[in-house]
């Protein structure tokens, strides 16, 4: 069953941090790559604070997913993320169609 991470950017901080983590995290693809199903584009926030920006990723399997995030590539990315920008970041499993 499919999963999704949901990264939502609530606030930049660090430019050039953010620009490293950018290449870092394209080169995290590991052995699932995710499927970008929106990446910063134009949004809208119905309900709550507007975010500066929105990515949805989508992985074959919750594990996959996990396997990504928890990947030595992608936690080095994560570390220039975090010095760049505050994120709220969201695993969640889909359901059957």
């Amino acid at each position: 069953m499919s999963a999704y991470v949901i990264m939502i950017r609530e606030r930049m901080t660090d430019a050039e941090a953010f620009a490293t983590y950018g290449q870092m995290a394209r080169e995290a693809r590991g052995e699932h790559p995710p499927k970008p199903l929106a990446f910063y584009g134009p949004h809208e926030a119905l309900e709550g604070p507007e975010p500066d920006g929105v990515v949805v990723l989508e992985f074959p399997t919750l594990a996959a997913a996990k396997a990504w995030y928890e990947s030595p590539a992608y936690q080095a990315a994560k570390a220039y993320r975090l010095k760049g920008a505050e994120y709220r970041v969201i695993l969640v499993e889909g359901v059957e169609g």
